[in-house]
């Protein structure tokens, strides 16, 4: 075994081996030490602070960990005696296995050579053809012009997919389905794999529409024995990314899972591989077909719905043949169920943009059958420079519907609140929901067809969303007007401005809401919400139990509230539900995260048709196109291209054209959703209704705030639950009959 392995990985992938390494060192007894790679945001990441030794690889901007002669010296530097890659970066780059070979370090990892041949998407499509594994028609090699692309996509067909080498994770693959799509996305394809993995080839294959993603785990040795594990479904994706994986796969019987296992193994033994794999193949239920896709020559984000179902730890393994040892005896065998969601700091809201910034709260789930890897900790800032993965929360069971009802549970239970970001976790719990993933017959693309039609967009809870926006938006008021008070009096001449009621626009989901806020006791309001003429009111209370967490009660119904409040955006979570509320700031236009400009098509003066391109940000790799939300003409512009920018920061101000006001108020009535807030949870007695206005008066005289709704509410309230006849017991009087019946009028 060795004694200090470096970690040419980040995050989440640098946690997942430094916990196999401590395990197999308390096994062992035999000390074994860790080397984290790191670069400058990362100086004080959790994977850092967590390893042996730590080596500074400079900046992440220079993008270190693809730079071969920094690894070389980071490995020597360090007195590395393996080097171990996981997922991304150079995992699949047989030019550092090559290195590695050079300067005596051990690669964790397959042959330079077995890599080329099975890691290359194009080679392995070679080789599969060769073994009689099924094979989509395909460009069957490199388009290195876009001339080349034309001419085989006119070959094969229409539509396709254009899809990078050197690709991996939902990056460099993109959907052609005409000519058109075609010229546009070659060239962007082909830097996008550039800048991301090193290598810009690109090919093409036909797209095999309602397809299952299906993939084989396997672990070989280099000596002749390949174990294929088991079979993963991973068909729930969004624009090719991963975002809900299980094992086995509910869509293959027996004899089809035992057909692709024995696939897998043959194209790891023909090339002699040593180390982790994964086999990947399209599958069509209703032909009973299946298709090669591709050999992931590394260890898989996804791969501990594996290890659950058969106890079997990949990574130890992983170092277990790279050190020379054998697989022997029987394969392990699957039990039960895994289920495994991916929870990103990313925005659904604003088409799943990247999100990053520092991690201000993170509460993770625990209990029977859950398992949560991650690579961050509260405190922890996730970079824009890098991919925006928080944790992978899994859940297993002895069936499928278990696993099922724990993962919702355990993301529910996940807390989690990124300071100027947002993460896709109550996108997962109404994915979890939707009766296609229930019944398993959700294929690769069914997320991007249903959210064109507009599902899997949550308006649950709008209303006491933003109802809870504008609370914060209106105590951050009072808090000013507290503070001038106080500085104010210390010279001698107090000064109050305060004026309850006053209207505050928010935005919700690209619609406008007029509220109106009242402080009726120490922990109630009275909010009005109003939305295409119509007003809806609500008695709230508010409890806090820190500064992001808490409970609201709205019209007698209790939610949990998570929130986050930065410069004019109100990140609020009910049950689970989050939406981002922002204050109306007249056409300012603000940076949704951490990220740098590349494109401003835009001069000043410029008039854009409501949903024009008006800028465009990179962050972790990744291009965010920011759109005009109305017919409008640029007023002012803080930023060029090259720019780094802050989550919240804002970047341009646009002019509504007048011309055009009858037609943004429609399409403000379109995007509106019905208010949901709840009617009262029950009809309250005379005497409570009695007491309650007692409260509400004496709440008034002690200077709260009046309904602003109506200002002669509470009034007319009380005395009308006065008026009505006390509560009466069987054979009694009224106790306190007297008292209790005195004149409206009365001093009381």
């Amino acid at each position: 075994m060795f004694n200090r392995i470096a970690i040419v990985n980040r995050g989440e992938a640098a946690m997942r081996l430094i916990h196999a390494v401590r395990e197999l060192a308390a096994e062992t007894g035999v000390p074994l030490e860790t080397v984290a790679l790191y670069t400058d945001v990362d100086r004080t990441a959790t994977f850092v602070r967590e390893a042996d030794i730590a080596y500074d690889l400079g900046p992440a901007s220079a993008r270190p960990y693809l730079n071969l002669a920094t690894l070389e010296r980071a490995l020597v530097e360090t007195g590395a005696d393996a080097a171990w890659v996981g997922w991304g970066f150079v995992a699949e780059d047989p030019a550092f296995a090559e290195l590695c070979e050079k300067i005596g370090v051990t690669f964790v990892g397959p042959s330079p050579e077995a890599m080329r041949q099975l890691g290359d998407k194009i080679g392995s499509k070679l080789i599969a053809e060769k073994v009689g594994v099924p094979v989509a028609p395909w460009s069957r090699g490199a388009v290195e012009t876009l001339d080349a692309a034309r001419a085989a996509a006119a070959e094969i067909g229409y539509p396709l997919m254009l899809k990078a080498t050197a690709g991996g994770g939902g990056r460099g693959i993109r959907v052609i389905t005409s000519e058109a799509d075609l010229d546009d996305a070659y060239e962007r394809t082909s830097q996008e794999a550039a800048r991301a993995f090193g290598s810009g080839v690109v090919f093409l294959e036909r797209l095999v529409t309602g397809a299952r993603h299906v993939e084989v785990q396997v672990i070989a040795d280099g000596q002749g024995t390949a174990w294929a594990l088991g079979v993963r479904d991973c068909s729930v994706q969004r624009r090719n990314q991963k975002v809900i994986e299980e094992s086995a796969s509910p869509v293959l019987d027996r004899a089809q899972a035992a057909e692709l296992k024995a696939s897998a193994e043959r194209l790891a033994v023909a090339v002699g591989y040593r180390g982790a794999a994964t086999v990947e193949f399209l599958y069509h239920p209703g032909d009973r077909l299946f298709a090669f896709l591709e050999v992931n020559t590394r260890l898989q984000v996804e791969h501990p719905i594996t290890e659950l179902t058969t106890g079997f730890d990949l990574v130890k393994a992983q170092l277990h043949v790279a050190s020379g040892g054998r697989l022997d005896g029987a394969p392990p065998a699957e039990r039960g169920h895994a289920i495994e969601a991916r929870l990103n700091a990313e925005d659904p809201d604003r088409d799943f943009a990247p999100s990053p910034g520092r991690i201000a709260r993170l509460d993770l789930p625990s209990g029977p059958g859950i398992r949560v890897d991650t690579g961050v900790s509260e405190g922890d800032t996730i970079p824009a420079d890098f991919d925006s993965m928080i944790a992978k929360i899994i859940a297993y069971g002895r069936d499928r519907d278990e696993a099922l009802g724990r993962l919702r549970r355990a993301m529910a239970n996940t807390t989690v609140i990124i300071e100027g970001g947002a993460t896709n976790k109550s996108f997962v719990l109404d994915l979890l929901d939707q009766p296609e993933v229930i019944d398993a017959s959700a294929d690769t693309g069914w997320i991007d067809r249903v959210r064109g039609e507009g599902r899997l967009v949550a308006h649950r809870h709008s209303a006491v969303a933003l109802a809870a926006a504008a609370i914060e938006a209106y105590e951050e008021e009072e808090h000013v007007e507290r503070q001038r008070l106080l500085s104010t009096a210390s010279g001698g001449r107090p000064q109050v401005q305060h004026a309850s009621g006053r209207p505050l626009d928010l935005k919700l989901r690209g619609a406008d809401y007029r509220t109106r806020v009242a402080r009726v006791d120490a922990h109630r309001f009275r909010v009005g919400i109003e939305s295409g003429g119509l007003v809806r009111t609500a008695d709230v209370e508010l409890d806090r139990f820190d500064r992001h967490t808490g409970q609201i009660v709205v019209n007698g119904i209790r939610y949990r509230l998570l929130t986050g409040t930065y410069g004019p955006t109100h990140l609020v979570e009910v049950d689970g539900v989050t939406h981002r509320v922002s204050r109306d700031e007249g056409g300012v236009l603000r940076s949704p995260m951490p990220a740098l400009v590349v494109a401003t098509p835009l001069e000043i003066g410029d008039e854009v048709e409501a949903g024009a391109p008006v800028l465009v940000l990179e962050a972790m790799k990744m291009e965010t196109v920011l759109r005009a939300p109305f017919k409008a003409r640029l007023k002012e512009c803080a930023v060029s291209v090259g720019s780094q920018v802050e989550a919240g920061a804002p970047l341009l101000r646009l002019e509504p054209l007048a011309d055009d006001a009858a037609d943004s108020a429609d399409a403000t009535a379109t995007a509106s959703v019905e208010l949901d807030l709840p009617a009262s949870a029950e009809q309250l007695s005379a005497d409570e209704r009695s007491r309650r206005g007692q409260e509400d008066l004496r709440g008034l005289l002690l200077g709260f705030d009046v309904d602003p709704h109506d200002d002669r509410r509470v009034l007319d309230d009380y005395l009308t639950a006065r008026a009505r006849p006390p509560r009466t017991v069987t054979g009694r009087s009224p106790p306190n009959s007297t008292s209790s019946t005195c004149s409206p009028t009365s001093p009381n």
